[in-house]
């Protein structure tokens, strides 16, 4: 069997990227760079690594019932609240406070990752990611995403696919 090859920021790393590494998956990090000006960090990612939109999913913190829980959507959609809070098992969704998703995952709002988190939040991934081989989420700063397989993804972070975004 062939060995998984890993390519690796030239930084270091980051809890993303280092927990990729230590799971011995197969993963790809891309960086560019970021323009602090630009409107949406997704969308902005998409562009300049020459990627669908539909390929690269935004991470989101929302409070379900009280308790954190991460989304991760395409960035071309939104996240449906409602669709989030019925997955994660809940009754109701909101954002949460934009202090308490950095606090909680350790990363800063526009370079969350699902992965390599301070604490390990439920997590629940759009089901539209299973129709791409794999998919670019953020590395845990803002200019460097990293590229896996959903299910990868999914078993990283234990998440559970279902439909939450919103075209």
């Amino acid at each position: 069997m062939a060995k998984k090859q890993k390519k690796r920021p030239q930084s270091g790393g980051t809890p993303a990227t280092v927990a990729l590494t230590a799971a011995g998956t197969t993963f790809t990090v891309h960086a560019y760079e970021h323009d602090p000006a630009s409107p949406s960090y997704g969308e902005e990612a998409a562009e300049a690594l020459g990627v669908s939109p539909d390929r690269v999913f935004k991470t989101l913190v929302a409070d379900v019932d009280g308790r954190l829980t991460v989304a991760v959507v395409p960035v071309a959609g939104s996240l449906d609240l409602k669709a989030l809070a019925s997955a994660a098992g809940g009754k109701r969704a909101t954002m949460a406070d934009p202090a308490a998703a950095e606090r909680t995952t350790g990363y800063v709002r526009g370079g969350i990752s699902p992965l390599g988190q301070r604490k390990r939040l439920p997590t629940v991934l759009d089901a539209s990611a299973r129709a791409h081989p794999t998919i670019c989420v953020s590395a845990g700063r803002r200019g460097l995403e990293v590229e896996l397989s959903p299910e990868d993804l999914a078993a990283l972070t234990g998440a559970v696919f279902a439909e939450i975004g919103r075209p």
